[in-house]
């Protein structure tokens, strides 16, 4: 299908460049990712419960959306509020001694592989929704998507000097991509919503399995085993040109959403936390904040240290520990 060419203006920000339309892609992005058998697994083991999408959807959606949200719209303080969030969850994510592959999150080249499915992720919605990129345009989102790496832990230096660097490096690492049957029946689940109640992913899920398969690139799609015929293809460029018409048509506030409310309410608990940590500063009987984003709470006065802890848990005093009236 022929497109129209997109360019950005020279005034142009990263958040020009973002669409919560891309949302519908973001199972195709995940599978793309998890095509790394060492991603994969990791993922599939996970002891990390508040990071797990069918334990925790919406927790693990909102994450995920303000992570990318701060990558690409957000300011070097946004990146490194996110930043400290995810060392925290990858910390706990490394292999078993005897599992099938050997993984660390904390690895950069993982990281780069999940960095480069996003930008790949990135680039190709931007084609479907607005037309194919100019130079300015594709130069803006490469330069954007570098922050998907370093947002994590990724150093600066691996991500790829220039586009045709990156195609090389996508074409050796596409070799690399293994789908076992583990990891697919995994990723069958998401595809079809099984995290979501059950009428919603009855009724949501056949279109995000068309869609799912649609946005995936053929290697992928082989790996996932998921069919797809020529009619199906102009069925999917039929949807899409209907979605990149209606898209074009929303203002910009609407277009960025979630993206732009997750990447505010990011910002409110970074402000949240800071004023936490003065008043725990200036006030040192306050019981500081826990690590992330959470908000302090004030012990309560008139209370020795111990019936202050007491009082927070919920715990009743000994007996004998009780004031004597």
């Amino acid at each position: 299908m022929a497109q129209p060419r997109a360019a950005i203006s020279p005034g142009s920000g990263a958040g020009d460049l973002v669409d919560g339309a891309c949302l519908l892609a973001a199972t195709a992005n995940v599978i793309m990712q998890l095509g790394r058998p060492e991603v994969g697994y990791g993922v599939l083991e996970s002891n990390v419960g508040r990071a797990q999408v069918m334990r925790h959807p919406l927790r693990r959606w909102r994450s995920t959306v303000t992570y990318l949200a701060a990558a690409v719209m957000g300011t070097a303080g946004d990146r490194e509020a996110c930043r400290r969030v995810v060392n925290r969850s990858h910390a706990q994510v490394r292999s078993a001694t005897h599992g099938p592959v050997s993984y660390s999150a904390f690895d950069p080249q993982l990281q780069l592989w999940v960095a480069a499915c996003l930008y790949r992720g990135m680039s190709d919605m931007h084609a479907l929704l607005r037309g194919l990129a100019d130079d300015q345009a594709a130069e803006a989102i490469y330069r954007a998507a570098s922050r998907f790496g370093t947002t994590l832990q990724m150093p600066a230096d691996r991500w790829p000097a220039d586009r045709a660097a990156f195609d090389r490096y996508w074409d050796t690492a596409l070799a690399t991509i293994r789908i076992d049957p583990p990891v697919r029946a995994y990723l069958h689940q998401l595809i079809m919503l099984r995290y979501l109640p059950r009428p919603l992913s009855a009724v949501l899920g056949p279109p995000n399995r068309f869609l799912t398969t649609g946005f995936l690139p053929p290697p992928f799609r082989e790996q996932m085993q998921l069919p797809w015929t020529e009619r199906d293809q102009r069925q999917f460029e039929s949807v899409m040109h209907m979605i990149a018409t209606l898209n074009r048509l929303l203002p910009a506030p609407a277009r960025r959403f979630p993206f732009n409310a997750c990447l505010l309410g990011l910002r409110a608990r970074i402000r949240r936390d800071r004023a936490c940590s003065a008043l725990t500063t200036a006030q040192p009987g306050r019981v500081a904040a826990r690590p992330g984003f959470g908000t302090a709470r004030p012990a309560r006065r008139g209370l020795e240290p111990a019936k202050q802890t007491a009082a927070a848990t919920g715990h009743r005093m000994p007996p004998g520990r009780r004031d004597q009236r």
